[in-house]
C-alpha cells in the first residue's frame, strides 16, 4: 500500500478492468492522481467461488499493478493479507477516501451491479459523488442498448446482432453481409461422428510465474475450504499472454471452431473452442481487435466464413446482447423466476460425483479447470438443472462461483435468461430442453456408451435422468407452452403417452429431485458388456 497524499482524483479499477487505457485514466495526471485497487475478502465468499477462479483474478490484478507501476501511475494496492483489509470493497473504498482525500472519484462503469452500487453508496458517505465513466471495452454502450430494446416488442439477439454488424461494417460486403448470408448454423455445430475430434492442436497455457506462484499459495492458505483446484492452474493473467493465446486460437483452431463448437466428447474439455473469454471478461485483451483479427484471418483466406461468422456471432452478437440485458433489466433480473423452479441445486454439482456420465464429465472438467465449453454449461449442467426444476439463483450463484471467466453481467443472463427461462422468455424464443439423446447425438453416442443409463428410456432403473426428467418438464408445463410456436410440438408429443406412463414418469422424477438415486440394475464398463446380454441392456 502507498503512503498516503492529498490527491484531485481516486481512480477506482476492479479485479476485471484490467485495461491501461479504460476511460477512467482519461486525463489521468500521475503528479496530482491516484489509482485505487483492492483485494477483498468479500468477492470470493458473496459466492463460494472456486479458488482456480479466485487465483485467475487476485494473479491478474498483480500482474496488472506492476503494469501501472511501470507507466509510472501512483497506486494505492491494499492486499488480502494486509492486516487492516475490512474484508469489502466499500470498506476499503471508504480507508482510501480517508487517506487521500480526493476532490473526486472516478471509475470505468463495472460488471456488477451489487459493486456499483455499493462503491456509490461508499463514495456518498465520504460527502462526493462517484463518477462513472462508459466502457469502450465494448461495442455497444447500454444507452444504445436501451434505446435499442425501447424501439422494439419483442428483444432478440438476432435482430441486435445485424444491427451491430451494420453499424460496426463486420463481415459485410458493402450494405449486405458477407456470403449473402447473416447465419451460417447449417455449416456450423455439427457433431464429430464416431471417430471422435480427431487431432487437436495443443492449448496454449501459461506456467505460473512467481506472482501467480505466491497467490496461488495465498489462496490455499486463505480458502481451504472453497470448491475447485489449484493445480492445473495455467490462464493467462497479463495482456501479452492474452495476445498470444488470442494469435494461437486464430492460427490453429478458428478454421474448425464453427462446425465443431456444439460438440461434445468426453474427457476432452478444450476441443476447438477459443478459450479466450476469461482474459476478454478481465479486459486484458478486447472485443473488438478479437473480432478483427477473425474477419482477417477469412479476408486472408485462413478460415471459413462459416466459422468465423459462429465465432463473431458469439463475441458481437451474444456478448454484447446480454450485458445490455444485465444492465437494462437489473435488480429485478436476479430474482426472476418465471417458471417457479424450487428445487435445491443437487450437491454433487460441487464433487462431480454422479452416475450420468455426461454430467460427471462436466463437472469434473468445471471444478478441476475453471472451465467448461458453452454446451456443456448450457445443455449439460445447466438443462439438469432446469429439467430438475432448480432454484435458478442457485444455479446462478453456482456459475457464478466456479467459472474463470464468471462476471455477473455476463454470467448471470446466460444463465437465468438463457439456461434456466427464468424470465420467461423476455430475450430467449424457448426453453433449451432435450432429452438424453440430444447428448447422444451431439457426443456421437460416445456419453451414453460409457454409461450406466440409456437416453432412450424414459422409465425404469435404467432410464436416462435427463430423459425422465425432461418428459416430467413437459408434464408440469403442459398448460404454459401447449401453444408455444416452438415447443408446442414437443408439448403435444405427451398425447401418446398413457396415464400409466405419465404417472411412472412424474414418479421417478420426484425421486430424482428427492435426491433418491434411481440406480441401475446393474453397473458395468458397457464398452465390454457381452453380446448376450446386450438385449437386457437395451
Amino acid at each position: 500500500m502507498t503512503s498516503a497524499r492529498h490527491v484531485r482524483a481516486l481512480i477506482i479499477v476492479l479485479g476485471d478492468q484490467l485495461d491501461a487505457d479504460a476511460s477512467a485514466f482519461d486525463g489521468f495526471d500521475p503528479a496530482t492522481d491516484q489509482v485505487w485497487m483492492a483485494e477483498v475478502r468479500e468477492e470470493s465468499t458473496h459466492v463460494w467461488s472456486s479458488r482456480i477462479r479466485i487465483a485467475l483474478f487476485l494473479s491478474a490484478m498483480r500482474h496488472f499493478a506492476n503494469q501501472l507501476a511501470s507507466l509510472g501511475r501512483p497506486l494505492d494496492y491494499v492486499t488480502l493479507d494486509d492486516a487492516a483489509n475490512t474484508g469489502s470493497l466499500a470498506g476499503e473504498l471508504a480507508r482510501a477516501l480517508q487517506r487521500h482525500q480526493p476532490q473526486q472519484v472516478v471509475m470505468t462503469a463495472p460488471g456488477d451491479w451489487r459493486v456499483l452500487q455499493s462503491l456509490r453508496e461508499a463514495t456518498r458517505q465520504a460527502g462526493l459523488t462517484l463518477e462513472v465513466r462508459d466502457d469502450r471495452h465494448f461495442f455497444c454502450t447500454v444507452r444504445e442498448f436501451a434505446a435499442f430494446a425501447n424501439e422494439r416488442k419483442g428483444l432478440r439477439m438476432e435482430t441486435f446482432y445485424r444491427m451491430m454488424r451494420k453499424q460496426h461494417r463486420v463481415l459485410m460486403n458493402g450494405d449486405e453481409p458477407a456470403g449473402d448470408r447473416w447465419n451460417f448454423d447449417a455449416e456450423n455445430q455439427q457433431p464429430f461422428g464416431p471417430e471422435g475430434p480427431g487431432f487437436l492442436p495443443e492449448r496454449v497455457g501459461f506456467a505460473p510465474d512467481a506472482i501467480t506462484q505466491e497467490v496461488i499459495a495465498m489462496v490455499a492458505r486463505e480458502f481451504p475450504e472453497h470448491p475447485g483446484s489449484l493445480e492445473a492452474f495455467d490462464w493467462p493473467v497479463t495482456r501479452e499472454q492474452a495476445l498470444h493465446a488470442l494469435e494461437r486460437f486464430i492460427e490453429e483452431r478458428l478454421c474448425d471452431f464453427g462446425q465443431w463448437q456444439d460438440a461434445l466428447w468426453p474427457d476432452t474439455p478444450w476441443l476447438w473452442h477459443a478459450h479466450l473469454s476469461a482474459a476478454l471478461n478481465l479486459k486484458l485483451i478486447g472485443p473488438k481487435e478479437v473480432v478483427s483479427q477473425a474477419e482477417q484471418a477469412w479476408r486472408d483466406g485462413r478460415a471459413p466464413l462459416a466459422s468465423v461468422e459462429g465465432f463473431v456471432r458469439q463475441v458481437l452478437g451474444w456478448r454484447e446482447y446480454v450485458r445490455g440485458v444485465y444492465w437494462t433489466r437489473m435488480p429485478a433480473l436476479a430474482q426472476a423466476n418465471a417458471l417457479d423452479a424450487q428445487q435445491p441445486l443437487p450437491p454433487f454439482y460441487w464433487t462431480g460425483d454422479t452416475e450420468m456420465r455426461c454430467l460427471a464429465d462436466a463437472l469434473k472438467h468445471t471444478l478441476q479447470l475453471g472451465y467448461a465449453h458453452h454446451i456443456q454449461r448450457l445443455m449439460i449442467t445447466g438443462l439438469y438443472a432446469l429439467l430438475l426444476g432448480v432454484r435458478p439463483t442457485e444455479v446462478h450463484e453456482w456459475y457464478l462461483s466456479v467459472y474463470v471467466d464468471a462476471v455477473e453481467w455476463v454470467e448471470m443472463p446466460n444463465t437465468l435468461s438463457m439456461s434456466q427461462f427464468a424470465d420467461g422468455g423476455a430475450i430467449t424464443s424457448k426453453p433449451y430442453v432435450a432429452s438424453g439423446k440430444y447428448i447422444e447425438r451431439m457426443s456421437s453416442g460416445k456419453y451414453c456408451a460409457d454409461c450406466a443409463y440409456r437416453p432412450d428410456q424414459r422409465v425404469g432403473p435404467r432410464a436416462c435422468p435427463y430423459t425422465t426428467l425432461y418428459w416430467d418438464f413437459l408434464i408440469r408445463h403442459r398448460a404454459r407452452f401447449a401453444r408455444h410456436p416452438r415447443l408446442g410440438a414437443q408439448v403435444r408429443n405427451l398425447d401418446r403417452l398413457s396415464n400409466e406412463e405419465v404417472s411412472a414418469i412424474t414418479s421417478q422424477a420426484e425421486a430424482l429431485k428427492q435426491g433418491g438415486d434411481v440406480k441401475p440394475v446393474f453397473i458395468e464398463d458397457v464398452r465390454h458388456r457381452t453380446q448376450s446380454n446386450k438385449h437386457e441392456i437395451l
